[in-house]
């Protein structure tokens, strides 16, 4: 029969350094995660020279979808993937993390560690066994993002694990997530009601997540599309494109022809989501 944890294959000293160094979960303020990630990544070899045969792939974060970021509230992230050993595993573990050398401190600027260690279904596979992993982190922008908004942008996922003999693997770039900060727009449509051909103002602002002050802040020099949805339709047509202000302000014109209702449209960027505005109805008489 085989044996399933680390605890009871590993003698007590080996026990205390495999399980102590890299630390287990790190919880939503992730205190000491790049230092962990740091550890593991210098004691497995990054992974080329890891005494450990495991090897990650399949590994999906958030669903593969941004990970958009307000100021306030918390936010559960998941993380799948799936890990072979020819032997099996004791422990597995997870990091979100970015920088240019996961073994050096020095060269992460972020590092984010799972709420608790991977949970991981084994099945016995032709050569060895296959893991089908899963994990949450739990990100609160307020604490663990508070020191600025510079590490906003593309992250990456760290996987790591000890077999049975306390081996250690791990792969710093098992798939690509991207943190952003969230936007959000206004719009409003004016005067109403208004006769057809005459001008209407529509007006708005884009604004952002600013993790340095806990604050939301115009979003300058940004394009923003103006779209129009004829009443009865559920389809909206771009009118024009119109760049924010230095503040976040928008200001546009347009004529008036039938019913129906304007809004603003953000695609988002390298790193601050997107964002559409309610449409604001228009009565044209």
């Amino acid at each position: 029969m085989r044996i399933r944890t680390a605890a009871t294959v590993l003698s007590g000293a080996l026990v205390l350094s495999v399980l102590v160094l890299p630390g287990a979960a790190q919880g939503a303020e992730h205190p000491g995660a790049a230092t962990d990630l740091r550890a593991f990544a210098s004691q497995s070899g990054r992974p080329k020279d890891a005494l450990g045969g495991t090897t990650f792939k399949n590994g999906v974060v958030n669903k593969g979808k941004d990970i958009v970021l307000g100021v306030t509230g918390k936010k559960a992230v998941p993380v799948t993937f799936t890990a072979f050993d020819e032997e099996g595993l004791a422990l597995t573990m997870a990091f979100l993390w970015q920088g240019t050398d996961s073994s050096s401190t020095d060269t992460i600027t972020g590092a984010l560690g799972t709420d608790d260690n991977p949970v991981c279904t084994e099945t016995t596979v032709e050569g060895g066994y296959s893991y089908s992993c899963k994990a949450v982190f739990t990100i609160d922008p307020a604490v663990d993002f508070k020191d600025g908004n510079g590490i906003a942008g593309p992250w990456k996922l760290f996987l790591g694990a000890y077999d049975l003999y306390a081996n250690a693997s791990a792969d710093d770039d098992v798939a690509k997530a991207s943190i952003k900060r969230a936007a959000k727009l206004t719009v409003n449509a004016s005067p109403e009601p208004v006769k057809k051909g005459k001008t209407i103002t529509v007006t708005g602002k884009l604004t952002r997540a600013d993790w340095s002050t806990g604050k939301t802040t115009g979003y300058a020099t940004q394009p923003v599309k103006l779209q129009f949805r004829k009443k009865g339709s559920s389809t909206y047509t771009t009118l024009k494109t119109v760049k924010t202000s230095r503040t976040g302000a928008l200001s546009t014109t347009t004529k008036a022809g039938v019913d129906g209702d304007y809004r603003f449209v953000f695609a988002g960027t390298f790193t601050t989501g997107a964002a559409t505005a309610p449409g604001d109805v228009i009565d044209v008489r």
